[in-house]
């Protein structure tokens, strides 16, 4: 009897030590409710903000700026990028296959140099607005302005953008159109380019050295006598007949990497709320 108990009481022992080595049940987590940084070890996926590359002549400078804000709350996460230069060095850069996704000219020579290059659908481009000429001075006027004709004045010094440049190119127009003009001097154009004592590769480098008074006189666009240029010179007005109505034409850029944000873009430009935006700065409706 005393053999049965101690026997007994070892396989009760030997029953608790198995049950001490078996396994213990693991609660599960399924990955599905684990963030993905967790679960995979890799920060969960976030949108890359998109990028907006927009190439413009630089008379549209102050216009796009403000168009830029606008089209950025209208699309939030979207980054609008300007590179703002002469429209004849935008067109080189996009012919030596500088990335963008749209391309604004002063003129449609250039326009049409992106498209021969094959970086713009010939189809594409549309004018969205038109400018025109004005002469600037100082306003303590140092050259003594008073008519276009004072530009052919001995000793006057004058500023012009360089005939590669849109408005270079209009301006050369202007004085080529005097010869027909009686109030002017047949010598009148060799006169003014006499007085010539700096090209500049835009516009507004122009504007920069009337402002600064490193200059008597310049000739721009009407939307360039804007904001702290207006505060420091005068204009001279460039009559109707005399005058070069220069057009802009917009296009997305062919390989554009952001097809439907270049196309938005583009489509607020020409609408109703584009064209006030351009209309403040100056800009004149297409006819």
């Amino acid at each position: 009897m005393r053999i049965k108990n101690i026997t007994a009481v070892a396989l009760i022992f030997v029953l608790l030590g198995l049950s001490a080595c078996s396994p213990q049940a693991v609660t599960q987590v399924a990955p599905s409710s684990v963030p993905g940084s967790i679960a995979t070890g890799v920060p969960a996926a976030t949108a890359a903000p998109a990028s907006l590359t927009v190439m413009a002549a630089a008379s549209l400078t102050e216009s796009f700026t403000e168009l830029g804000t606008m089209f950025e709350a209208q699309h939030p996460g979207v980054k609008v990028s300007f590179n703002f230069a002469g429209s004849q060095t935008l067109a080189e850069q996009l012919n030596q296959g500088a990335p963008a996704d749209i391309f604004a000219s002063a003129s449609k020579k250039y326009m049409d140099a992106a498209v021969t290059a094959g970086r713009v659908a010939a189809d594409a481009p549309q004018v969205f607005v038109e400018n025109r000429l004005v002469v600037i001075f100082p306003k303590d006027n140092p050259g003594k302005l008073a008519a276009l004709t004072d530009l052919a004045n001995p000793g006057l010094k004058l500023v012009l953008a360089a005939e590669s440049v849109p408005v270079g190119q209009y301006s050369l127009t202007f004085l080529e159109k005097t010869s027909a003009d009686a109030a002017f001097s047949p010598q009148y154009k060799d006169q003014v380019l006499k007085n010539v004592v700096s090209y500049e590769d835009n516009v507004k480098g122009v504007v920069t050295k009337i402002t600064l008074g490193e200059a008597d006189a310049g000739i721009v666009y009407v939307t360039d006598f804007t904001g702290s240029a207006a505060e420091k010179v005068a204009t001279l007005a460039i009559p109707d007949a005399l005058n070069t109505i220069a057009t802009y034409p917009i296009a997305p850029v062919a390989d554009s990497k952001q097809p439907y944000l270049a196309r938005a873009f583009v489509d607020l430009v020409l609408s109703a709320e584009g064209q006030q935006v351009m209309a403040k700065y100056g800009f004149l409706p297409v006819r």
